[in-house]
């Protein structure tokens, strides 16, 4: 399969950072989010990876081409470790495919701009949003699109990535209904429906879509049966629906360890946290800090 990356977006919750840098281009500790996201890919072992991009976001090209001058200073000054580490920048082996897509017309408008290189055929879309933590020091980053790929192969299903958020806070995202079912990590479960930000007291569950979507190659036709929303835009969530009315199976898949939502500034700066704390370099040396702002802060009044 070949895996869909929409990065045209404007950024606007990440506002003023992302006035002139691409919000896919802002740092977790040591790297910008979207090499996460194609690390995460070509660990699943997908070669093909087409960045759905925008005139406003060459810095994401830049990043993952080759800078011969960089890479003669470092080579001369024996910064051999600095050198490996821009040099494996594009893992080996990773295809990346540039689209230009014209107007911001919706996530499911962004997929439609790569269907010209994933022809009808199955797809993956991955939303560079959201960075995804191995559940252990030890955990693999390509644990969950490989076990949704398995799934779609063993049974069919398109799988869409779900994580349960508190309840107080569904009517922020979109959620499924899997018919009162409880799905535990590397689990799938067939999805009743899609609700776009539901009230708390409408809301079927507590599963939120995650930014990992598995799709059956069907999904393409589906788009022409989809209404144009507001601003003209063309929502995937709608096609999926039409897809789920089709009477093909969709399944949410669990998520295996933890998600950010690298997309809000308190998620980034959590992200920047935990990727921290993990980091061989500088993790310690971060923990010992938080253990002494934790040892200075004031307890919360009673009032």
């Amino acid at each position: 399969m070949k895996a869909i990356v929409p990065v045209a977006g404007l950024g606007t919750r990440m506002l003023p950072a992302t006035k002139a840098i691409p919000k896919e281009m802002l740092a977790v500790v040591d790297k910008p989010i979207i090499q996460y996201v194609v690390e995460e890919i070509a660990a699943a072992g997908i070669k093909d990876i087409v960045l759905v991009t925008h005139s406003s976001k060459n810095s994401i090209a830049n990043h993952f081409d080759t800078q011969f001058e960089l890479e003669t200073i470092l080579e001369r000054r024996v910064k051999r470790q600095l050198l490996e580490e821009v040099q494996s920048i594009t893992p080996k082996g990773t295809h990346l495919i540039h689209i230009r897509q014209g107007r911001a017309l919706g996530l499911g408008h962004a997929i439609l701009e790569a269907q010209p290189i994933i022809g009808q055929e199955p797809c993956i879309v991955v939303l560079p949003d959201v960075l995804l933590e191995p559940e252990s020091q030890e955990g693999s980053i390509s644990t969950n699109l490989q076990a949704m790929m398995e799934r779609y192969e063993a049974t069919g299903a398109s799988q869409i990535m779900v994580n349960p958020v508190p309840r107080e806070q569904v009517s922020s995202f979109g959620v499924v209904d899997i018919d009162g079912l409880d799905i535990q990590p590397g689990e799938s479960a067939p999805i009743r429906e899609l609700v776009e930000k539901p009230p708390v007291e409408r809301a079927p569950s507590n599963l939120a879509i995650t930014g990992r979507y598995v799709l059956d190659a069907k999904i393409w036709n589906m788009f022409d049966l989809t209404p144009v929303g507001v601003g003209e835009e063309i929502q995937l969530t709608d096609a999926i629906q039409e897809l789920l009315k089709s009477g093909e199976k969709v399944e949410a898949y669990g998520v295996v360890g933890k998600s950010h939502d690298c997309g809000s500034k308190l998620g980034l700066a959590i992200a920047n946290l935990d990727y921290g704390l993990r980091n061989q370099e500088i993790g310690e040396d971060l923990a010992n800090y938080i253990q002494q702002l934790a040892a200075q802060a004031k307890p919360l009044s009673d009032d």
